[in-house]
């Protein structure tokens, strides 16, 4: 194999492979990017054996072949080149080092074997549909706060993905939750998905899917089956192993009838929010909300630090309920907020019961977070 790519191209491509070759597996070629030229057309493959990325990669190619070599490593070197650099690289074939070289720099790399680098394949995938990147994005910036993190309830470790019945008809939808909050979030239902199946799509997925939508094509493609889901983003496909469990029935959490409504606005809220909790060195960070007619006092105590509180007023403040004390952990309260765009809706039950939290001018995203004692 031979080729020769520009620095940057090939640089930008290594970035997204890199972050999925695993570097810490005990399968030392799972640390490896394959390199791949067939017919002139050179391709760099990662997996970790849950996840697999390919993309295509503009070169100047002069012998085809494949080999594999250290993904960090190969990283690092191109990183360190200077800008307007050509890469060339040059593998004689079986277990001979990989050359680089890039004007007078020149190294050479130590490969694996090709034919134990693992083969990822998507299988048969039947439910097929096209969505705007920005759309998707927007599914999974709104709810990924939320995915648990905690591996015993290893159905929690993802975005639910399904079709759902919404208040104009089905739509597409996204729900993540850890126990604490829930982030629920829908759009209009993309053509060709209506027929499939309810899917977990792991966290490690949903980072990777995530960096690779920033620099994408207007249109994603999906396509899945009850196993594997599969993005293709221009030229870069993203092929993912699905969380085989059952997604718990979130919408049974939804409190329904919470009418003590709170609105505010949110940099003002989530200021405050971070001034108060500011006293505590807690993890958890307890913050308590005081409501009364058109005024919201924030409170946070610490046995060690003291005490610290703040009032909104009418002037920032809308709320016409009866009086209400409840406490949510700052960071929770601040992680749903950072996803309103300009005045956040609180609607209360009482100090016990789950809160809805909502952007008010985007009514496609639903929140609950549950109280803490303080």
């Amino acid at each position: 194999m031979k080729l020769k790519a520009d620095r940057v191209t090939l640089l930008k491509a290594l970035a997204h492979i890199q972050s999925v070759a695993e570097k810490r597996n005990t399968i030392p070629i799972l640390a490896n990017v394959l390199i791949n030229v067939v017919d002139g057309a050179m391709t760099l493959t990662a997996t970790d054996m849950e996840i697999a990325v390919v993309e295509g990669v503009a070169a100047e190619t002069h012998r085809d072949g494949a080999v594999t070599a250290p993904a960090a490593v190969l990283y690092e070197i191109v990183r360190k080149l200077p800008d307007g650099a050509q890469v060339e690289l040059d593998h004689a074939g079986g277990d001979a080092p990989l050359g680089l070289r890039a004007g007078r720099f020149a190294t050479s790399l130590n490969v694996l074997d090709v034919d134990d680098f693992p083969s990822m394949l998507a299988g048969n995938l039947p439910h097929e549909f096209s969505i705007p990147a920005q759309v998707l994005r927007g599914l999974i910036d709104r709810t990924r706060f939320a995915i648990s993190t905690e591996e015993t309830r290893y159905y929690l470790n993802g975005i639910f993905l399904h079709v759902a019945e919404g208040d104009a008809g089905q739509v597409l939808r996204a729900v993540a939750t850890d126990g604490h909050r829930l982030a629920r979030v829908e759009t209009e239902l993309p053509a060709g998905s209506a027929g499939m199946p309810g899917v977990i799509v792991p966290r490690k997925t949903v980072a990777e899917l995530r960096k690779l939508l920033d620099e994408g094509p207007e249109q994603v493609d999906v396509a899945l089956s009850d196993t594997r889901i599969q993005f293709s983003i221009g030229n870069i496909t993203l092929t993912s192993k699905l969380i085989d469990g059952t997604f718990p029935e979130y919408e049974r959490v939804i409190p329904h009838g919470n009418d003590r409504i709170l609105r505010v606005g949110k940099k003002i809220f989530s200021d405050a929010v971070s001034r108060v909790a500011a006293i505590s060195q807690e993890r958890s960070r307890p913050v308590k909300l005081s409501m009364a007619h058109n005024l919201l006092t924030l409170s946070a105590a610490s046995q060690d630090q003291g005490t610290a509180t703040e009032e909104l007023d009418e002037n920032h403040v809308s709320y016409d309920a009866t009086p209400i004390e409840i406490g949510f952990q700052a960071r929770y309260l601040n992680d749903i907020t950072d996803q309103v765009e300009k005045e956040v809706e609180f609607a209360f039950s009482d100090s016990s019961a789950p809160t809805i939290v909502r952007d008010v001018d985007s009514p496609s995203a639903l929140y609950v977070l549950m109280p803490m004692r303080v």
